[in-house]
């Protein structure tokens, strides 16, 4: 059975992180944080190694320079962060840091708790106006569909949201929400029951239906999430029994405090 990935999506404003940025964020996951120990790297295909017993983590910051994107892994493909910046300044913004472990580690109270610091704190380094958090498979359902196909033979895949400029494709697990965000919402985020929702400071706040991802794609855990959508607006969110998009619509375009 293929391993249970959990994935925390970071959405990236227009343009590449800047050097110095990109130093400070491979510190911060690799030598503060200790997401994993990272072996490969590259973009569709592994084409750099690094030591695993150095710390000297330069080769990363010079492959994006080059590329602007890059895919670290593990020794395995257990762990994995993906950097791939949009490069157009208006919607779609499809860049993302995508940061991928096994769903086994959000068992561990103290690393629920940490999680929730370090995405936190790298959102407020990329100027990320949202984070999610979800298994794989809860984003899957909610992000694509299976459509007709246009010459009458099967379906093919497309997306229920193509980017959050889009709207929502719904909540997950993890809902860290910037000021566009807390913007769109308005009072309403005031008004969901308080053990799920955290102010984080610098307009920023978390959302969560429930303590644990595993209870995703349950039927407790899709009533939590439609309870909190109900409160947030449903307007807010891809209408999934009727195919509808989200009709109201965060002001990406508006700089963040």
């Amino acid at each position: 059975m293929a391993p249970r990935h959990l994935h925390t999506s970071l959405l990236l404003p227009p343009g590449p992180p800047s050097s110095d940025v990109m130093r400070e964020l491979v510190e911060l996951m690799f030598n503060e944080y200790r997401w994993f120990r990272p072996v490969h790297f590259g973009r569709a295909l592994m084409v750099g190694s690094l030591d695993a017993a150095d710390q000297d983590y330069s080769a990363l910051l010079t492959y994006f320079e080059e590329f602007q994107n890059i895919t670290i892994t593990a020794h395995t493909d257990r762990d994995y962060v993906m950097v791939f910046p949009a490069k157009n300044a208006a919607p779609p913004f499809a860049g993302k840091l995508i940061w991928g472990t096994s769903i086994t580690e959000a068992k561990e109270p103290g690393w629920r708790g940490a999680h929730l610091h370090q995405v936190a704190e790298v959102m407020k380094l990329l100027d990320s106006p949202l984070a999610q958090t979800a298994m794989a498979e809860d984003r899957d359902r909610k992000t694509l569909r299976l459509i007709p196909s246009p010459d009458g033979f099967g379906s093919i895949e497309t997306s229920t949201v193509q980017d959050p400029s889009e709207g929502l494709a719904g909540l997950y697990w993890r809902n860290f929400f910037g000021p566009p965000f807390v913007r769109m919402f308005g009072d309403r985020l005031q008004s969901l029951p308080p053990d799920t929702h955290q102010e984080l400071g610098g307009g920023r706040v978390l959302v969560q239906p429930y303590a644990l991802p595993t209870q995703a794609m349950t039927p407790e855990g899709d009533a939590a999430e439609q309870r909190l959508i109900t409160v947030l607006g449903p307007e807010c969110f891809y209408d999934h029994p009727r195919h509808r998009k989200p009709t109201r619509l965060p002001e990406l375009s508006l700089p963040t405090p």
